[in-house]
């Protein structure tokens, strides 16, 4: 018997507003107002997201953040930092509960996992899971999409998605990026490092580490294309039967609420950097 969860379409909206609405999912799931989601969405703007737990004061090069015209987000899941920018990216809610997710975090990131391998396949990408060894462990980066981790997809070797998760009040949040393109100059530009030597060499290195979905496709996809392939993915990789659910005014309210307190703040967004700031 398939599983019903909520599919829900929310465009291009800027970083807080994601942030936000991914937060109140979350919420709304553990109150049981709605069922799981899985969601769709963009951003208005080039953005880097960091990690809940990752240190920003002397990893990100903010006047390069400004010179950009990006925006910057703490996420409420962990991980590295990613510039969101020519991309689909999918978040999905689900409890804790389900018989098909796993107390044990690698479990339920290759049950879930299964979704997105399963969209690869729509769009003819033929995808490999990535099993990191203990070099990825040893290796820190403060770079999303320079190292895999569990469960993610790779291509030839090289990482294609990347996803981060959180477990709060008895839901998994789970956020994925999966780009079409990637602006190498624009990412290593956003990101110090102890000489220019090293950023030259980290970027030029790059393209053996990531790709993106229109570097390995035969046909140009689009965000419209990704979106219906993903859909189908994660209904046969997971078994789920979708149904389209929309927002009310008061639940964007409540989102917008939460945007403006939170994911607009420096308190949130800048935690190591308040010295700098204040």
């Amino acid at each position: 018997m398939k599983d019903k969860w909520g599919l829900l379409h929310t465009g291009y909206n800027d970083a807080a507003v994601n942030m936000a609405l991914d937060e109140k999912l979350l919420d709304w799931h553990s109150e049981g107002k709605i069922s799981p989601v899985l969601r769709f969405y963009g951003w208005s703007k080039p953005t880097l997201s960091v990690g809940h737990f990752q240190r920003v004061d002397r990893t990100i090069d903010f006047n390069a953040v400004e010179k950009y015209q990006c925006q910057f987000v703490r996420r409420l899941t962990g991980g590295s930092a990613v510039l969101h920018d020519d991309e689909l990216t999918y978040s999905l809610v689900v409890s804790e509960q389900k018989p098909y997710i796993s107390d044990s975090i690698r479990e339920a990131y290759f049950t879930l996992s299964k979704g997105i391998m399963a969209g690869f396949k729509e769009l003819g990408i033929a995808v490999d899971y990535s099993i990191p060894e203990e070099h990825f462990k040893k290796n820190a980066t403060a770079v999303c999409f320079e190292r895999p981790s569990d469960y993610e997809m790779l291509v030839d070797g090289k990482k294609i998605s990347g996803h981060a998760q959180t477990r709060k009040k008895g839901v998994l949040l789970q956020h994925g990026s999966l780009p079409f393109s990637i602006d190498e100059q624009m990412l290593f530009d956003l990101f110090n490092f102890s000489s220019e030597e090293i950023r030259q060499k980290q970027r030029s290195t790059f393209s053996e580490k990531a790709i993106s979905m229109n570097d390995v496709s035969s046909e140009k996809i689009t965000y419209e294309i990704a979106t219906k392939a993903f859909t189908k993915g994660f209904e046969n990789g997971l078994n789920l039967e979708l149904v389209p659910l929309k927002l009310t005014d008061s639940q964007w309210a409540e989102v917008h609420e939460l945007a403006e307190a939170k994911y607009r703040s420096d308190e949130w967004n800048f935690k190591d950097r308040k010295k700098v700031l204040s």
